[in-house]
């Protein structure tokens, strides 16, 4: 039996959330936080979402559901068909737009919470030369730019840090939540961060995406480049053309805003419309990953690119992480200002979008930049120079 009722509103839901790998999906006071596991599903390969998908609707015929909204499935998926995962949690407990609400699946215990520790010291372990890998991929890029019909590619990179202690969560999540207040930031499966970019969000028939792409610490910089201004451009392309083979009907897109953050400051364009029925969220993040935001233009082309080029595992940086409900609804954004935290160990996550006329230096500063939302965390950042 899933069961779900109306409470009163308990103040902050990070202080309701026990630290033992809890799901958490905040932004600006609104959210959910969940804990335990009623189920989990893990799959790898192209196939992920429409597996999803499926595993969700046959694991919600074989339990009743009492009141509303129900249960809730958490995922996160691979960037390049490496594992994905969705969990359902025993306990969820949400609020939005002022109504808070708990579900419970089989009569699961409420957990006891304990204060959420400091973020512990991290030691970061970077090569001298990193750098220079990253100017032969960019240069590499800038060639097939040049000599093929690729148009953008989005190279990242990866930085591996030592912690002191196991990194609480609930703690990194709560300080990524106060400096970044209009981004998603989230906690699925030990993959945290603060992302900026909604995939795709689906409520009934209603569909929207917010497409980010174009970075400037300068914002007559984003309004006065024409290379910022076509990779923005390319990036709308891609969400409005895969929304539009999935049968849906969009809404005129307005002009690329400034949407400014703590760190960075980005071209952002809303994408609405309606989708045709029966359509789950989950499968429409599929169809719409790799955007061209995180992958480039062509996308079939960027992506092999990036294969041959990165020379990193993104794992599930960079591709979808978010929530459906029981209806198939839900909320997906793109895991972007990231990491993953297991033991003592955590990855962090950062890239850049390449165009012609890129060059390696502005490129790295950039990514740099994105890393300072994780880095921000540590108050006493280190750096291990050659111990990678």
């Amino acid at each position: 039996m899933i069961r779900s009722f109306g409470i009163p509103d308990p103040g902050p839901l990070l202080d309701l959330v026990p630290d033992h790998r809890p799901v958490l999906w905040l932004r600006g006071g609104d959210g959910m936080v969940g804990w335990g596991e009623a189920a989990r599903f893990e799959t790898t390969g192209p196939d992920a979402f429409d597996e999803a998908a499926r595993w969700w609707r046959e694991w919600l015929s074989g339990h009743r559901r009492q009141g509303a909204p129900g249960p809730v499935a958490f995922g996160s998926f691979g960037f390049a068909g490496g594992r994905s995962v969705l969990i359902v949690p025993r306990v969820v407990i949400g609020r939005l737009g002022g109504v808070t609400w708990q579900t419970i699946v089989d009569d699961a215990e409420p957990a006891g919470t304990t204060a959420r520790r400091p973020v512990p010291r991290v030691r970061w372990l970077e090569d001298g030369a990193e750098f220079e890998r990253w100017d032969a991929a960019v240069c590499e890029v800038l060639r097939r730019l040049r000599d093929t019909s690729l148009a953008k590619v989005v190279l990242a990179r990866g930085i591996d840090g030592v912690l002191d202690d196991v990194l609480d969560l609930r703690t990194a999540v709560g300080l990524l939540a106060d400096r970044f207040p209009t981004c998603w930031s989230f906690a699925v499966d030990g993959l945290f961060g603060a992302t900026p970019e909604l995939l795709v969000r689906t409520a009934s028939r209603a569909v929207s995406s917010l497409v980010l792409a174009g970075t400037s610490w300068d914002d007559r910089q984003l309004r006065n480049t024409g290379r910022i201004a076509a990779e923005h451009a390319y990036a709308v392309r891609s969400v409005v053309d895969a929304l539009r083979q999935s049968g849906a009907e969009l809404d005129p897109c307005g002009e690329p805003e400034m949407l400014r953050l703590a760190n960075v400051t980005h071209l952002a364009t809303k994408v609405t419309g309606r989708l045709a029925d029966g359509v789950q969220s989950v499968s429409l993040a599929g169809r719409l990953h790799p955007t061209a935001a995180v992958c480039g233009t062509p996308t079939r082309q960027a992506f092999d690119t990036i294969s041959e080029v990165e020379g990193i595992d993104r794992g599930r940086y960079a591709g979808p992480v978010g929530w459906m409900d029981a209806d198939g609804d839900g909320e997906w954004c793109i895991a972007l200002r990231c990491a993953q935290a297991e033991g003592r160990s955590v990855r962090a996550f950062a890239g850049a979008g390449i165009v012609e006329g890129a060059t390696s230096s502005v490129e790295w500063a950039e990514v740099a930049a994105k890393f300072g939302a994780i880095r921000g965390l540590f108050a006493d950042d280190q750096v291990l120079a050659g111990c990678r």
